[in-house]
């Protein structure tokens, strides 16, 4: 695979020592994370404003676009879709892991993967493509659900634009165990450490009106990527 940062907009400058250069650990963080970040510059009454997006994503390793593809969705009638097809987009993924406990202010700080990846995205219209991402997100979510479920009628298809990223550009930065304290501090004998931080998934609640006599036939994530 490719390695990471292959421009200067994606080449870590501050912290570098905590850069990710294999390929490989973005794609492992990409399939830990639930929620990407879209950062867009949309205009309104002439005035441009940056925004920002959470929402969900997929990736397709072996997608149509140079490094893999990520795939976002959302309304056909959103104003940040034409903002995102007009120009280049960051998207920003971040896991937390652990908060960081130090002896001074100074050097408390947290344990994370974080990705950036910046590129110009395409409006996937392809019926089979378009289909096959909306599955892929559903799949991230919930593990094997796409296959259960009745295919989209052509009005949600219609109502739902999809996004395609290329994952060529990208960084990815990485900080693990615990602080890292001046000697002065250390030899006070004030305690540090790190607190790990992991997302733990509860057991499915049924929807009100669902039938007490049918199954849950999810699992959570949890379960399902073991």
């Amino acid at each position: 695979m490719n390695p990471l940062s292959p421009t200067p907009r994606t080449t870590v400058n501050r912290g570098a020592n905590r850069a990710v250069e294999e390929r490989e650990r973005l794609l492992a963080l990409l399939a830990d994370a639930l929620v990407a970040h879209l950062g867009v510059v949309v205009t309104r009454d002439d005035a441009p404003h940056p925004l920002v997006l959470p929402m969900a994503f997929a990736v397709d390793v072996g997608g149509p676009d140079p490094g893999g593809t990520l795939y976002l969705h959302g309304s056909t009638g959103a104003g940040w879709l034409r903002a995102a097809l007009a120009s280049d987009v960051c998207v920003t993924v971040t896991e937390l892991d652990g908060l960081v406990v130090a002896r001074s202010a100074f050097h408390h700080s947290m344990n994370y993967r974080s990705a950036v990846v910046i590129g110009r995205a395409r409006l996937v219209e392809d019926s089979a493509e378009r289909a096959h991402a909306l599955d892929l997100v559903v799949d991230h979510m919930i593990p094997g659900r796409s296959a259960t479920l009745r295919g989209s009628t052509r009005k949600e298809m219609a109502a739902t634009a999809v996004l395609a990223l290329p994952l060529l550009e990208a960084s990815m930065k990485q900080r693990a165990g615990g602080p890292v304290d001046d000697p002065e501090d250390v030899a006070t004998g004030a305690w540090a450490g790190h607190v790990p931080l992991r997302r733990v998934s509860g057991p499915p609640v049924s929807a009100a009106d669902s039938h007490p006599d049918v199954p849950v036939d999810v699992r959570s994530r949890a379960e399902a990527l073991a």
